[in-house]
């Protein structure tokens, strides 16, 4: 099969590109090199099985063009990160919802099967735990960034529905919860690759708020699995299915791991909300996803743990740093 991935230079992205190929299929990757990183698959150069094209979903005639020549599109590319969605929301919801009105079309055009990825955002301030892909939104202010770009996705989701409702579109949604690993850089307010460099640093680890909220942490590998099995499995088409870990761990006790595994002598400090993004910024206190529904269809479970993660990601910020020197 020949894959597009928008998105593909990404953290996510390039992590999916190597699963597929090693599934023995052709992969275009689609990417302006806003946040995504050539680095992230110069490893993939030599391989004729994969191509690098520089552009954006913005841009109707390249979509189109790389929509009509490959036989399945997964949408990735996104607005990423909470600081960067805070700094450009204009930007972050052109992103969006243009970027994947432009995808969904030729895919419609051409009749393409299209997995889109989602977020946890989707679900705003609902800090229930377990929450199921039927859980109710709770949303807070439009004038508050965060919320806008929950609403984004929200419409990247609504748009994928419809086209497979009244236009016949193979779609596929996935949420991603608080995806890490290897690849994934602190500069877009990423939380353990930020705490493993200021460690390995030897400086004050910053933690937003007070660090009572917690989250689930789920290795980039596990996800792409996930993403993999999806684009097999007939019985996803029009159907949303939340992908993460269930092993919650709160912000400050997160930092206290990665201070633990760099054997750093760093402190934790604590950075108000309205220091660290904006005034008036909200957060949720948990954000724990169910994944029956995921389990149920292809009995996908993670594969590492969070202390396996912390490792990992301490052992390349140790390799970065040590090649700077």
């Amino acid at each position: 099969m020949r894959y597009l991935i928008t998105g593909g230079a990404g953290f996510i992205g390039s992590h999916l590109a190597d699963e597929l190929l090693a599934g023995g299929h052709e992969i275009v990757a689609l990417d302006n090199l806003s946040t995504g990183r050539a680095s992230n698959v110069s490893h993939l150069e030599d391989v004729d099985a994969f191509s690098l094209v520089t552009g954006s979903v913005l841009d109707e005639l390249v979509v189109d063009e790389l929509v009509k020549e490959a036989d399945v599109v997964v949408h990735l590319a996104a607005a990423v990160g909470v600081g960067l969605i805070v700094r450009q929301p204009l930007r972050s919801l052109m992103t969006n919802i243009r970027g994947s009105e432009n995808v969904l079309a030729a895919a419609h055009r051409y009749r393409r099967k299209v997995l889109v990825a989602s977020t946890s955002e989707i679900y705003g301030k609902n800090s229930t735990g377990g929450l199921r892909e039927d859980s109710d939104r709770i949303m807070g202010s439009p004038k508050v960034a965060r919320w806008a770009y929950s609403t984004s996705k929200a419409v990247d989701e609504i748009l994928s529905f419809a086209y497979h409702k009244e236009r016949g579109v193979p779609t596929v949604i996935v949420r991603l919860f608080n995806t890490v690993g290897p690849r994934q850089t602190g500069a877009y307010g990423m939380v353990l690759p930020r705490f493993a460099q200021q460690a390995l640093a030897g400086q004050r680890l910053e933690v937003h708020g007070d660090g009572g909220q917690s989250r689930c942490f789920c290795h980039v590998r596990d996800v792409v699995r996930a993403i993999a099995q999806l684009l097999t499995e007939e019985d996803a088409v029009g159907d949303v299915f939340n992908v993460g870990s269930s092993e919650e761990v709160t912000i400050l006790e997160l930092a206290q791991r990665v201070i633990r595994a760099c054997e750093s002598a760093s402190s934790v400090g604590f950075l108000p909300y309205d220091v660290a993004y904006e005034e008036g910024f909200e957060d949720m206190r948990r954000r724990v996803p169910d994944t029956t529904k995921l389990r149920s269809l292809i009995g996908w479970t993670p594969r590492f743990s969070l202390d396996e993660i912390v490792a990992e990601v301490v052992q390349e910020a140790r390799a970065k740093e040590s090649a700077l020197v």
